[in-house]
This record gives structure tokens, sequence and C-alpha cells, in this order.
């Protein structure tokens, strides 16, 4: 992971609790880098604080400036001697403006609060998170609203065994984000696997498809065979055994369970760039496992994301 300089947070004007702010400002102390508080007033946002506005107060004037409530935000940051910018612009769509905003600034890390969103909105309507995911260059850490545990557990989600190169990179940056960001919190490091064996895989693609009944001695060579890699993989990192977990199943099921069971506050995840025809109909995992997930999650990109855009 690079030094980490600038952090972009990005400030939803619709909310009273800002979880972003607060995980980024413990970043910001312990990274000691600068934070970026930045608004995009949207359309949308404009109409949800109207609508709580005539809720609430309906005789009131509408007030539209939000300088004051970064300002409200900066002010206690700066008393614990962060180095804190503010500034508040419109724009439409969102996901556009901020990437743009972290190309302008050079921005090292975006951290951005997140929730639970409908399969109809998952799927039938554009949602910053899946574009931010998609498009932004520098690592993205949304976060929920759970604060982080004073152990500060990270884990790092990784697949080896690939074809290519490029996502054995992947991995790579994948771990060594994890371990940063591990070390500069005094947090525990932990390895993540989860992976679909391959004679189950084999049963389900044939023609016509085979009744699964894999023996079990077949199903624990491989997952020898996997536990392996990942060891390989990790060796130079010196995780204990009991943080090692390669496990079988579905990834955003997996990774939810053991996040679950060893506490993790942050899973680090990469995602691959993709054209914009594959990426609706293949998706990525980071965002399937974002809805799953009881934890932040840090998603991370490959060196060489920016020409594969």
């Amino acid at each position: 992971m690079n030094r980490i300089h600038n952090i972009l947070v990005i400030v939803d004007p619709t909310t009273q609790q800002q979880p972003a702010v607060a995980k980024a400002a413990v970043l910001a102390e312990k990274f000691h880098a600068r934070l970026d508080l930045f608004i995009c007033d949207t359309k949308a946002a404009q109409n949800v604080r109207f609508a709580e506005h005539l809720r609430k107060s309906p005789q009131a004037p509408f007030g539209t400036s939000l300088s004051g409530l970064l300002d409200a935000l900066a002010a206690p940051l700066r008393e614990r001697g962060i180095d804190v910018t503010t500034e508040v612009t419109s724009a439409d769509p969102l996901h556009t403006a901020l990437v743009d905003r972290v190309q302008r600034t050079c921005a090292d890390l975006v951290v951005k609060d997140t929730h639970h969103h409908s399969i109809a909105q998952r799927t039938l309507l554009t949602n910053t998170d899946w574009e931010l995911i998609r498009g932004c260059p520098v690592p993205l850490l949304l976060v929920k609203p759970a604060a982080w545990s004073p152990a500060h557990h990270i884990a790092a989600a990784v697949d080896p065994g690939h074809a290519d190169d490029k996502p054995r990179l992947l991995d790579r940056c994948i771990l060594d984000v994890a371990s940063r960001l591990s070390h500069q919190l005094n947090g525990e490091l932990h390895a993540i696997h989860a992976y679909i064996p391959a004679a189950i895989i084999a049963a389900s693609v044939a023609e016509p498809p085979l009744v699964i009944d894999v023996p079990a001695e077949t199903l624990e060579q491989e997952r020898r065979a996997r536990l392996n890699e990942v060891l390989a993989l990790t060796a130079e990192y010196r995780l204990p055994p009991t943080n090692v977990h390669v496990e079988a199943g579905d990834a955003k099921e997996v990774l939810a369970r053991v996040a679950r069971e060893c506490e993790i506050d942050v899973t680090v995840m990469g995602a691959v760039s993709r054209s914009a025809l594959k990426r609706i109909i293949i998706g990525s995992t980071a965002e399937a496992v974002l809805e799953h997930l009881p934890c932040d999650l840090l998603v991370v990109k490959g060196p060489n994301f920016a020409e594969l855009l």
C-alpha cells in the first residue's frame, strides 16, 4: 500500500450520522494524512432534504447552503490536530463527479458511507456505490454504521491459483493494502479464500448434468492444495495458522460467515475492470459481497487498472 497523504471523504448531506467521517479521521491520525470533506449536492439529495424540511418545519425558509454542515464536521477534527479541507459542489450524476474529484485532488483513498440496497435498486437503478467500485481508480473504503473494534481485525480476501499474472498481482495488492492497514491500526491480519471445488463444478457443467456425489477424499485433497497455495501467497506476512481461512462455498457466504466469526472490521477485496457490457452481464464479486458483509469493505484495484478502463 502506497503512503496515504490525502483521504477524500464523501459526506452525505441527507443524514445526521457520518460514519465515513469518523473512520476516515481515525485513518488520518494513523497515517498522518489530510482529510478532504466533500459534498456533491445532487438533485436527488436536494429533494430528500426538502422533503425532510417540509416534514419538520414547513413554514420556515428552506436553506440550501451546506457549508455549515462541513464546518461543523471539520471543527472537532481540527481540534484533534487533523488537517481538514472542505468543499461543496453540485453535479449529476454523483459517481462521475466523485471520480473526477479523486483525479483532480490526487486522493490516495476514498471513504464513503454505504447502506443496504434492495434487489430492485441493485439491479434496476444506477447506484453510486456500484459505480465507484467499478470506476474509482484508488482504494475505496465503503463503511457501515457499526464502529470498529479496538482490536481492528482486517481480512484480505484472496484467490490464488489463477492462470495468468494479472490476478496474482491483484492478490498481492490486496495483501499489501490489508497488511499496511492492519499495521497502522495496530490490528490483526487475516486471509480468506473461498472456492467452489473443481469436482463439483465439473459435475454441474457436464452434459447432461451429473449427480453430484464427490468422494470426501477428493474434496479434502483439493482443500489441502488450496490451503498450500494460500500459505505460499501469505508466507511473507507471517500469519498464524488460525488466521488463514480456506473454505469451500460461495464467496459472499464464506466471507460474511468468517467476518462474523472472527469479528472482522474491514474486508479488503479486489475489483477487476471490465468492458461496459461485461460489467452489466457479469457484475463484480465485490458488489455481491457488499450486501452480505457485516463489516466495512475496502476495494482495491491492480496496478494496471487505469489501462483497463
